[in-house]
């Protein structure tokens, strides 16, 4: 053994003596990309992982030689297995642990050398019976389902404090018209000329009469007579009409006859209530209104560009039913 070790030693000191040999070697700059080492630096980093990877291998085999060493001058005695002998049930059985367990308990389980105390006194044909109680997992569920059930009376009947079927169905109605309007005032930014559609309610005309006032009464007139821009009040449109069309020109504009393009100053929403306002003023036929120019236009369906009011999947005869 002391020679394995006296030569794992000289290995190891002429790896180190190489290794310092080698760091006197003038530095030669390369222009490849390294870890900011020279080629010495590099070598004596790979020999150093070298001489320790070497040494954990010679640690190792040498524990190794030891305990082989040591099993040769002193092998260990081979003992034969001993054989258990085989228990009878009765004898098994009497040298199990007495105290019952929680399954046991829980199942309300009775051990067999008991047998004898639970046999009822009266015999059908020879035929006995035994008393086996109700286990005790039954009554704890059935005692429980009753414990549930009069705290679930108090709780929402008596005591009021939860929420019942009605009035869950009432909060999940607002919550719908809530979520419906969130929805809708998101995709009201979506809208454009081939998804717009014709809205008459008070809201929609009072929201265009206002923007309408602050950016068209210029060009078009406080009541859309017409001014500088064409009448907006009679059946003839330069650029179509309907509620696509105007949508259109409000959107991009006519810069070849000085109406700008608000796309940028509007959103969408806006836009759609400018051009239902714009429509709403058909046949009012103001003072001092500008004669006809373009062509008349007539809608071949006008139903197709209304608005489509959202209906609730409830039916009235089901919501009367409850």
């Amino acid at each position: 053994m002391k020679k394995i070790n006296l030569t794992v030693l000289f290995l190891l000191l002429s790896i180190l003596s190489f290794a310092a040999d080698e760091k006197t070697v003038a530095v030669v700059p390369t222009g490849e990309p390294s870890l900011g080492l020279s080629s010495s630096e590099m070598l004596l980093a790979i020999l150093l992982l070298f001489v320790l990877v070497m040494l954990f291998v010679s640690i190792t085999l040498l524990n190794a030689f030891k305990v082989m060493y040591q099993e040769q001058v002193n092998p260990t005695p081979y003992v034969a297995p001993v054989k258990e002998p085989v228990l009878d049930y009765d004898i098994w059985l009497s040298q199990q642990p007495k105290k019952p367990s929680i399954w046991t308990k829980l199942l309300s389980l009775r051990p067999i050398e008991e047998e004898g105390d639970l046999v009822i006194d009266h015999a059908y044909d020879g035929i006995k019976e035994l008393n086996n109680p109700v286990p005790t997992w039954f009554n704890v569920l059935f005692f429980g389902t009753m414990i549930f059930a009069v705290s679930y009376l108090f709780y929402y009947h008596i005591g009021g404090y939860g929420d019942l079927q009605d009035q869950e169905y009432e909060q999940e109605i607002a919550k719908a018209q809530v979520d419906k309007a969130a929805y809708l005032e998101k995709s009201a930014n979506t809208i454009d000329e081939s998804s717009v559609k014709v809205d008459k309610t008070l809201a929609v005309l009072q929201e265009g009469r206002t923007i309408f006032n602050t950016n068209c009464v210029v060009c078009h007139g406080d009541k859309g007579q017409g001014i500088i821009g064409p009448n907006l009040t009679d059946e003839y449109w330069l650029h179509g009409g309907g509620i696509s069309n105007v949508f259109k020109t409000i959107k991009y504009g006519v810069p070849e006859k000085g109406m700008i393009s608000w796309e940028k100053n509007l959103n969408p929403k806006q836009m759609s209530a400018v051009a239902n306002f714009v429509l709403s003023l058909s046949g009012t036929k103001p003072a001092g209104a500008k004669a006809p120019q373009g062509e008349k236009y007539e809608a071949k369906n006008p139903k197709d560009n209304e608005m489509k009011t959202a209906k609730d999947t409830v039916r009235k005869e089901d919501d009367a039913k409850k």
